[in-house]
């Protein structure tokens, strides 16, 4: 028997409670219908509009950025290339001084957009933490609606039934509750 084999055997004895030690099964109440659910949180920032105008914030802030660092390179491209012609005419120590104040501005450059673009990753986990904040109370009420106990990652379960996942009509009601985060003021509606 392969482990698809298996694993339906187990799951038909389960639900026969052939899988029971003997336990009075009459005793205990029946567990909900939807116990456990799912959903992708990747896409349930990605997809939502919350998550749409922080991506395209974080996309026009990374372009701004890349188009500095892209002014920034040319301009000490021009620099050293200056710096360069004029070796021919200096002094070996007041070249080397100029080299050295060249070497340590290009340094002082690349830590401050690196910082800049650390900034930007850390500002995307900021508010992917503040828009989970936010739908807790939105997955809190589907999960009292489907009596379910626990929403997992979908990329946690091996298999599973219709419906268990969420998904999308989680993305639906925190579009409606939250919108974009901005118009709101990012308060959940009463």
């Amino acid at each position: 028997m392969g482990l698809r084999g298996f694993i339906l055997m187990v799951l038909c004895m389960a639900g026969l409670g052939l899988g029971d030690s003997g336990s009075a099964r009459a005793q205990v109440a029946p567990s909900p219908r939807q116990a456990i659910l799912t959903i992708d949180p990747e896409r349930l920032f990605a997809d939502s509009l919350y998550g749409e105008r922080v991506d395209a914030e974080i996309a026009a802030d990374t372009q701004a950025l890349q188009k500095e660092f892209q002014q920034l390179e040319a301009d000490l491209t021009a620099e050293e290339k200056d710096i360069t012609e004029k070796r021919a005419t200096m002094a070996p120590a007041d070249f080397r001084a100029l080299a050295d104040a060249f070497d340590a501005k290009v340094q002082k450059i690349r830590k401050t957009q690196d910082a800049k673009a650390r900034e930007l990753d850390h500002r995307l986990e900021q508010e992917r933490a503040k828009y989970l904040n936010l739908v807790l109370p939105v997955l809190g009420e589907l999960m009292k609606e489907r009596g379910a106990a626990v929403i997992l990652d979908h990329r946690m379960a091996f298999a599973v039934a219709s419906g268990v996942d969420i998904t999308e009509e989680a993305l639906q009601r925190i579009d409606a509750t939250i919108g974009d985060g901005k118009t709101q003021d990012a308060a959940p509606k009463e």
